[in-house]
């Protein structure tokens, strides 16, 4: 096991740990974001929620240090089913340079994330579904449908976000007739 993921070692996943240490250190020499990146293939729970919540935060300012491992995250959607790993996923996918193909084949796999039971793994999806359909205008009409599905929804914090979504929805269509 290399360093960085020696640092995210330990504790609960109630807890990030030392991530913030990561993210610091990765930010200082964006090499190391190799070494980061292994710990979404660890056995861990831990280290992986960790990898997952660095990664966010780095890629946040540096989204290029994902394009190397494109076809990784687009493959570990499929693997990986740890609620904490889900919802950084939500928010990693939409920085990656996808091509109209990729956005069309990956969609029904982030859909599938709406029927997990944590209301953050939902509310990040939303976000996630409404940031691809902006890049990928096609996929617009689905995602107005699941933003209304997400209304319906018995928790708040899903209803909250979807009708936020929806409204900037609304403002950008208002916009646009506008113009």
């Amino acid at each position: 096991m290399n360093e960085i993921l020696e640092m995210l070692q330990g504790g609960d996943r109630r807890s990030i740990g030392r991530a913030d240490e990561v993210v610091e250190r990765v930010w200082k020499n964006p090499s190391d974001f190799k070494f980061l990146f292994q710990g979404f293939y660890e056995n861990d729970p831990v280290i992986r929620m960790r990898t997952a919540d660095a990664v966010e935060k780095i890629t946040a300012t540096a989204p290029e240090l994902l394009i190397p491992y494109k076809q990784d995250l687009l493959d570990l959607i499929h693997q990986i089913d740890q609620m904490e790993v889900l919802w950084h996923f939500a928010q990693i996918i939409p920085r990656l340079h996808l091509s109209p193909d990729e956005m069309n084949a990956l969609y029904p796999s982030m859909v599938g994330y709406l029927s997990h039971p944590s209301a953050i793994v939902k509310t990040f999806t939303l976000q996630c579904l409404y940031d691809l359909s902006l890049q990928e205008p096609t996929l617009l009409p689905a995602t107005i449908s699941h933003l209304q599905d997400g209304l319906k929804c018995s928790q708040k914090a899903v209803q909250s976000r979807s009708r936020k979504l929806l409204a900037l929805l609304e403002k950008e269509n208002h916009a646009r007739q506008n113009k």
